[in-house]
């Protein structure tokens, strides 16, 4: 319990009763009792009446806090005194979460897990059967997998503002099997193809692939201010990207040939300050799909990225390449993404010979 002395009233010059005390030798004030779950709002009545409330609202303190009640501070989450539930925990840590730099899509994510999960606590304590009981409503290994690991999210963030464990450490994830990413065989006809059907899409899909940035972000939110003079290079800085790091990335000449520079502070697809919305590209290759023609089954806007890939990887032999080209955080990652792609490592004359 934190050294706390009994309440005291005072006045402001403009007759207004408050209620102040310390806690830890920190001085704070209560004008009413909305900080404690208290109706008792002393400047609601008559200037006569006020001192009687005021005393009422510091006996009400007074047992809110030597009970261990939370006290938070005034338009903040940071705890003054008590014990915040596991409940309040982890809505603080998703509040903590929403607030970062992070997409629209999986803020969504994280707020619909959080939900899930709220709906099957029995009570203000976490335990490991609130996480399986929220799981279990998914049969699907994939949607199971990805409930799991934004709880987990939440659960870490939730550990560091005072969660005792995180109940999800003891519950496994599904195995789910191997998904083949397919990548593009003929990028020319499909560059062709799209073209035809839309220039943004075109030159969206054309960066992806030459210059392996991500679709539905980095490329649809670039200004021209971001590329070089010469249009060379393009410049993002770590919170424009998803691994959070500064990347410098070259232009390749058969993407510079084809654009037009415009007004610096112009997103290169609009025109204007602001770019397109979130779901342009998602919308735009939607359509494109039902009328290719060369299009194959499980290919996607990331195909291009996918076929960048390997085209380095191939190309350079260089793991350490391909992380830089694609902004990948670690080895780990870039490992994972070829794995994801079946490269081949191994070659015919690698085999045992008879």
């Amino acid at each position: 319990m934190s050294t706390f002395n009994y309440p005291k009233i005072c006045y402001t010059k403009d007759q207004k009763v408050f209620v102040y005390f310390y806690i830890n030798q920190i001085r704070y004030r209560l004008y009413n009792g909305k900080r404690i779950n208290s109706n008792i709002d002393p400047n609601s009545y008559p200037f006569d009446k006020r001192t009687k409330m005021a005393n009422l609202l510091a006996a009400e303190i007074y047992k809110h806090i030597i009970k261990g009640g939370v006290l938070k501070e005034y338009r903040g989450q940071k705890l003054v005194t008590g014990n915040l539930s596991d409940k309040e925990i982890i809505c603080n840590a998703l509040k903590f979460k929403l607030n970062q730099n992070i997409s629209k899509c999986y803020k969504t994510e994280l707020k619909y897990a959080f939900n899930k999960l709220l709906f099957n606590m029995t009570n203000s304590s976490l335990t490991k059967d609130d996480v399986i009981n929220t799981l279990r409503h998914y049969d699907n290994k994939s949607s199971y997998n990805s409930i799991r690991k934004n709880l987990n999210v939440i659960f870490n963030k939730a550990l560091e503002l005072g969660l005792k464990e995180n109940p999800i450490n003891e519950i496994k994830r599904c195995r789910v099997k191997s998904k083949l990413n397919k990548p593009l065989n003929d990028i020319p006809r499909i560059l062709k193809e799209l073209q035809s059907f839309n220039n943004n899409l075109y030159i969206c899909c054309l960066m992806t692939y030459g210059c392996l940035l991500r679709p539905h972000r980095e490329i649809r939110e670039l200004t021209w201010d971001d590329f070089s003079k010469d249009l060379s290079y393009i410049n993002l800085s770590g919170h424009r990207n998803k691994s959070g790091r500064n990347r410098i990335v070259p232009v390749p000449s058969y993407i510079r040939g084809i654009l037009v520079k415009g007004d610096l502070n112009n997103n290169i697809f609009s025109g204007k300050p602001k770019p397109l919305n979130e779901d342009y590209f998602k919308t735009l290759w939607s359509r494109f799909k039902k009328e290719s023609n060369v299009l194959k089954q499980g290919q996607t806007l990331y195909s291009f990225r996918h076929s960048g890939a390997i085209e380095i990887f191939k190309r350079t032999g260089s793991l350490t390449k391909l992380q830089k080209a694609m902004g990948h955080s670690s080895l780990n990652v870039s490992l994972t993404y070829l794995r994801g792609l079946e490269v081949a490592e191994l070659k015919e004359e690698d085999m045992p010979m008879v």
